[in-house]
């Protein structure tokens, strides 16, 4: 495990340093892009500590994780560098929106990273997929929202629409969401995404007991349609 602390050097300007994609080092974007946050010091004391761990294997897939400071945690493994020039690999979707959001304070970064996990999740991603948007489009798209009560509305109309093909699912998926906040808040883990699930499936359980029979707003500006036009 590799701790690199605030007392590093600060790499000189951003992105146009990095190495070319083909031979991207992962590591050290990441440390220049946290260590960029500290200059517009951030909210939290620790925001220049990145943790690093990498699980030994003799073979691919390599499997490592990254911890960012506030405490979110992301893995990933790739059978070859060139995935890292690929954006429709997760690496290089993540390389993708870690450029595109240079200028962001890290809340704004994790609340971005929290609304993908909610899209892959409710399955959003998937249905995006088909409809042939590619991974930037989705990227430059959804940050232009922030997770607030109209997109929770429209994540919860996702899944009333699912409790429509599949009775008894959403109680289902509360259950279980219910479980995973629980574990996560004695574990000590970030809540976000937990938290948004539960109130999400709750959000869609009241609009149908209030409601049988509920619809898309005409103006929702969320919708798939309103995405694959947008360009």
């Amino acid at each position: 495990m590799l701790h690199l602390n605030s007392n590093c050097h600060i790499a000189e300007s951003s992105l146009k340093h990095l190495v070319p994609a083909s031979i991207l080092n992962v590591v050290s974007m990441l440390q220049e892009f946290w260590e960029s946050k500290q200059q517009q010091r951030a909210t939290f004391s620790s925001e220049g500590l990145v943790v690093y761990e990498s699980m030994p294997s003799s073979g691919p897939p390599f499997v490592s994780y990254v911890t960012l400071p506030g405490g979110s945690c992301f893995g990933n493994f790739q059978g070859t560098l060139d995935d890292a020039d690929d954006p429709s690999t997760s690496v290089g979707a993540y390389h993708y929106m870690l450029e595109s959001n240079m200028g962001k304070t890290m809340l704004e970064f994790q609340e971005l990273m929290t609304v993908f996990q909610l899209l892959h999740w409710n399955g959003s991603l998937k249905a995006l997929r088909e409809t042939k948007c590619s991974r930037q489009e989705v990227i430059s798209y959804y940050s232009q929202y922030s997770l607030d009560e109209k997109m929770r509305s429209h994540m919860a109309l996702d899944w009333i629409m699912k409790e429509r093909e599949s009775p008894g699912i959403l109680s289902q998926e509360l259950r279980a969401a219910l479980g995973e906040l629980e574990e996560a808040r004695k574990a000590g883990q970030e809540l976000r995404f937990y938290k948004e699930k539960k109130e999400i499936l709750s959000l869609a359980l009241t609009q149908i007991y209030s409601d049988p029979d509920p619809s898309s707003p005409s103006d929702d500006q969320l919708s798939l349609t309103a995405l694959c036009g947008y360009h």
